[in-house]
């Protein structure tokens, strides 16, 4: 089969096409796995991380990508959630312990990571891990939504926004246009205020319902009672924490951040930026009730992501475009 494959940590500066285009073996499914013909995988930022060696593969090569919708092509031993011809999705969670806390075990094996992903025309999962796709979606539709969607749900729901609320996004690329759909239709009457470095991407904001939107360090014209940073930077943490009212909550949903401007972060004030209650959180992965429930909002709205698509062997270009920023939506790979 046909597969992108990354075979070690090397910066984009050095190394602009860090994955190889190969032909290897058709996996085989497991005890109580399923094997996918994968039809489209979405390109997600983690995927930068891992070739730039911020969340390291623990084995060199491995197949990227954990946005996947495929149909069942075979089944191993024991399945019986699923049938040969049957349309699921993969996430980034692979596998885990089942318990409801499994994105924090040390169980917890990552899609395209610790194990092959869906930069390929095949891969296993197993059944408990994969999940069916609601047919108001297209193939392409429902790829990011099986992380940039399914992480932004749990960072919205960790945020502890209430309807009528205010709520911030910095950062507006894959997961910020899909949580501000999201947020409009769990919290009726909520405004949300949109942090984006480039006017395009503000633009985008307000073209899908922003009450605001302004550059990274703008001052909004209310504090804010939750804001999600989907950024590798660290200036937004900065710029959010400021925006807060008292007693409100910053998500940082990133697997991690960059260290470009890490050293900003000896400007933080302790009065200006921490203060008055305010909170700060982290986003630690996703379990499999966080896919499975989202997904089913997401049928109800129904949520729309933008899509700019690209052929498997062009992978390096949309993760170099992806690096490059200034996204409207998302980016999937098309690949049968």
């Amino acid at each position: 089969m046909r597969a992108m494959s990354l075979g070690g940590v090397s910066s984009f500066d050095e190394r602009p096409d860090p994955l190889e285009l190969v032909d290897i073996p058709v996996p085989q499914p497991g005890p109580e796995e399923i094997r996918l013909r994968v039809a489209v995988c979405g390109v997600c930022h983690t995927e930068l991380d891992e070739i730039e060696g911020r969340t390291l593969p623990p084995v060199f090569p491995v197949i990227p990508g954990h946005e996947v919708v495929g149909y069942v092509d075979e089944l191993g031993q024991g399945v019986t959630k699923f049938q040969v011809g049957d349309r699921a999705g993969v996430g980034w969670i692979h596998s885990s312990c089942g318990a409801d806390d499994e994105n924090l075990s040390d169980e917890f094996q990552a899609t395209g990571r610790d194990v092959n992903g869906g930069y390929a025309e095949y891969m296993t999962v197993g059944q408990d891990y994969a999940f069916p796709i609601p047919d108001v979606f297209s193939d392409a539709e429902a790829a990011p939504l099986l992380c940039a969607g399914a992480v932004g749900y749990r960072a919205l729901r960790l945020a502890g926004i209430k309807k009528g609320q205010r709520l911030g996004l910095t950062g507006f690329g894959g997961s910020g246009h899909i949580v501000l759909q999201l947020a409009r239709h769990m919290y009726p009457g909520t405004e949300v205020f949109v942090f984006a470095r480039s006017a395009a991407e503000r633009e985008f904001a307000m073209d899908l319902g922003a009450h605001w939107s302004g550059a990274t360090d703008d001052e909004p014209p209310q504090q804010l009672h939750g804001i999600i940073d989907t950024t590798p930077a660290w200036r937004p943490v900065l710029a959010a924490m400021k925006a807060l009212r008292p007693g409100g909550r910053l998500v940082i949903n990133a697997i991690r951040k960059e260290q470009a401007d890490r050293h900003l972060m000896a400007d933080i004030s302790y009065t200006e930026h921490l203060w008055m209650e305010k909170e700060l959180k982290s986003v630690a992965n996703v379990t499999s009730r966080d896919i499975s429930g989202f997904l089913s909002v997401a049928a109800e709205i129904p949520l729309k992501p933008a899509i700019r698509s690209y052929a498997l062997e062009d992978a390096n270009v949309a993760l170099r475009d992806l690096r490059a920023g200034h996204i409207r939506g998302t980016f999937v790979l098309q690949i049968t």
